[in-house]
């Protein structure tokens, strides 16, 4: 193996020859299967066990279950017309819960090969993982995948097979108009002519392209005569997978020198134009290094391994590096390199490259590492849906909770898009997850992997608090000590800023004097140019607008504020859940004119008090998580779907009939729907399946606002006094 990881050393010094692409796809179109026959096709496995092994499926896990369920990495060589290529892949999930994977996947790459079933067509998760990367200005290419299955099983003519790619094509592009922005989407069309679609079997391990088929004259009706006469497993030698797939990579995927000139402007927010702005925009490895953290693995060996991508500067074993979120500056204990399930050391990597970095304590998946200590680091990694269940963790043995407190630190760094939480209150550890089998592979690995008997509740569900009006007055806030006083209101969200966060067209964060690009993106949702520079602070789409005019000190207690107002939006007055759609304006401010009067234990109360008082003269009111799903089963199962729908307090959105098969969209609240998959499954035999659309919060009925109100407190031991009683 040494020679794979010499080869691999001698190319990544050289950006042109350097490919970073992340396999993204919906659940079960054969992503892993893809990416076996590209590690045998590199001579990294044997082509009898390609896709047969899932060899990045690296948790046992994930080969019971038979899914993804953490993005793999792996560095491999191939070689177009007599020149080697080095090919950094990521495998990623498909299943909708371990979206967040994918997510952080698309920063530390420039290109994607989508995959896409030739009989399924374009799913929810297709579209979904198409969003994660036009998102992060990562260019598409296409595979349709299971070509075979439209010839063996369904038997369709050539020109019926056509019909149906073309069918697909046109749906890809479609989306990559509509999600791109504007620049983006006539430029990384899809299209068979130029060989940006591939099609084939994964399984099979063979794959066609325009190009291919005039450079090794090749027909589709060779293909479709293989079948029919059983010659199909010499398809592999005369047109095999990793060839064309690679081929197509490498001639339409940029290389990290041309894609860090657009994508840069998009994930870093510093000055263009200063020495590390160039840097970054022309991946120069002699540059002031910059590195982002997109996993962490725990590995029980070598420790925590924190993998990602180099946008500039070189690294080098024994560095020392600064972690921006961590505020903590470390060495760089070991450097890797991916070859499959196993690292290689190295000991330098230069800009352009996805590695492995040992040491890096503290370091979670979106942490930025540089040399420079006050460099901008790079926009956070957001995920498109949040967390909406929640359980509660107990050890079963009380000696054990030290233990577990450090597991579940390792499994927030593991796993971000899980989001741990200690009730100092209650004592309560709770465990945020995006379905019910996100949180049940957590608990198992939790249990088998690290070792901790712990036992749960059944999961709860995360609402969001928010105003109905505007509130009548300023509230006022006073500081302990009677010297400072803060008047703030609130009013509900306008529909247009809503939406221009939820699109992700606004960033989440504080707010600079210099940060032209979120008032201008506050303006074109429809704000004046003078409130929109008043704005400081975007928090889980809520926001603080500084509304004062003449304040001397306002400077010096400015960061105090915001942290106060981003402490009640993560858990409001009436349940102490996190808020959605508030604007906060704080109105006036009277201080104290010595500095040491007016510090976090003054200030904080009296923000905390003013926001929580506005908000409950402004008729606060829960949202509950819904969930768009789309249901497919065979025809006859269509009134058992409309059931199971309306059993769940769900509402049937559409329904379209496709041959032999229903295909339902419902919305469903995330409350109603334990247990979904196996009454779907008795109701249809079997035979059901759903997959998540979209989400979103929306009004939870007036007839269950108080009940829920008072089971959330009961549960999270918060006392119902006068005050809150009322709101």
């Amino acid at each position: 193996m040494a020679k794979m990881v010499d080869k691999v050393r001698e190319i990544m010094v050289i950006p042109a020859q350097i490919r970073n692409i992340a396999i993204a796809a919906h659940i079960d179109h054969g992503k892993t299967t893809l990416s076996d026959n590209l590690l045998a096709g590199a001579g990294m496995m044997s082509e009898e066990l390609a896709g047969k092994v899932c060899a990045l499926d690296f948790h046992e896990d994930e080969q019971t279950r038979g899914i993804t369920i953490d993005t793999a990495a792996v560095n491999m060589v191939h070689t177009v017309a007599g020149k080697e290529f080095l090919i950094n892949l990521l495998d990623t999930p498909g299943h909708v819960d371990f979206g967040g994977d994918v997510t952080r996947a698309m920063r530390a790459v420039d290109g994607a090969v989508v995959l896409c079933c030739a009989s399924e067509g374009i799913m929810p998760q297709t579209e979904t993982v198409l969003r994660q990367a036009l998102k992060e200005r990562v260019k598409p290419i296409l595979f349709i995948n299971k070509t075979d299955r439209l010839i063996r099983e369904l038997k369709l003519t050539p020109e019926k097979m056509q019909e149906r790619f073309v069918k697909i094509i046109t749906h890809v592009n479609k989306l990559i108009m509509d999600i791109a922005e504007k620049d983006y989407g006539p430029k990384w069309q899809v299209n068979v002519n130029d060989g940006s679609v591939c099609f084939g079997s994964a399984y099979h391990n063979w794959a066609l392209s325009f190009d291919y088929m005039k450079k090794k004259n090749i027909s589709f009706k060779d293909i479709i005569d293989a079948y029919e006469q059983d010659t199909w497993k010499e398809l592999g030698k005369k047109a095999p997978l990793h060839e064309v797939l690679l081929d197509a990579v490498i001639k339409h995927l940029p290389n990290p020198k041309v894609s860090q000139k657009y994508r840069i402007p998009k994930i870093w927010h510093g000055d263009p134009e200063s020495p590390l702005g160039q840097s970054l925009i022309n991946c120069d490895p002699k540059g002031p290094l910059m590195f982002v953290v997109t996993k962490v693995v725990v590995d029980p060996q070598a420790g925590e391994i924190s993998a990602g991508r180099i946008f500039s500067g070189s690294l080098n074993k024994g560095d020392t590096i600064y972690l921006y979120k961590a505020k903590s500056t470390l060495r760089a204990q070991q450097v890797y390199i991916y070859n499959g399930a196993k690292r290689e050391i190295v000991d330098h990597v230069p800009a352009g490259n996805i590695i492995g970095v040992g040491g890096l304590k503290n370091a979670y998946p979106g942490e930025t590492v540089s040399t420079q200590q006050d460099a901008d680091p790079f926009e956070a990694i957001t995920h498109i849906f949040d967390p909406v269940m929640t359980k509660s963790i107990e050890v079963k043995n009380p000696a054990e909770l030290p233990k577990l407190i450090d597991v579940l630190m390792q499994v927030g760094k593991e796993d971000p898009s899980i989001v741990i939480e200690i009730n100092q209150e209650t004592g309560e550890y709770l465990m945020h997850g995006m379905g019910e089998l996100h949180l049940e592979v957590i608990e198992n690995r939790i249990i088998k992997e690290k070792g901790v008997a712990i036992k749960t509740s059944s999961p709860i569900v995360v609402y969001r608090e928010t105003i109905k009006r505007e509130s009548p007055d300023s509230e006022e806030g006073k500081s302990p000590n009677k010297h400072n006083k803060v008047y703030i209101h609130v009013e509900p969200l306008e529909e247009g800023v809503v939406q221009a966060l939820k699109e992700k067209k606004i960033r989440e964060g504080r707010i600079k004097k210099k940060d032209k690009d979120v008032w201008e993106s506050f303006i074109e949702a429809g704000y004046d140019s003078k409130t929109a520079r008043d704005i400081r602070c975007v928090a889980n789409g809520n926001i603080l607008i500084d509304g004062t005019r003449g304040i001397v000190n306002i400077n010096e207690v400015m960061e105090m504020i915001i942290d106060m107002f981003e402490d009640v939006m993560k858990g409001g007055p009436i349940a102490r859940e996190p808020c959605i759609k508030v604007k906060v304006v704080v109105d006036d401010l009277k201080l104290h004119e010595d500095a040491i009067h007016r510090g976090p234990a003054q200030m904080y109360p009296a923000v905390r008090d003013a926001v929580r008082a506005a908000m409950l003269t402004a008729q606060p009111i829960l949202y509950e998580p819904v969930q768009t799903l789309q249901f497919e089963a065979p025809v006859e199962y269509m009134g058992e779907i409309s059931k199971v729908i309306s059993n769940k307090r769900g509402q049937l959105l559409d329904m379209k009939q496709e041959s032999e098969s229903i295909e339902v969209i419902g919305k469903l609240p995330v409350a109603e729907m334990f247990g979904l998959a196996s009454e779907l499954r008795s109701a249809t035999g079997g035979r059901g399946n759903f997959f998540l659309i979209d989400q979103n919060f929306e009004k939870l009925p007036e007839e269950l606002q108080e009940k829920v109100k008072r089971q959330i407190r009961n549960r999270k031991g918060i006392s119902i006094d006068a005050e809150v009683a009322k709101g």
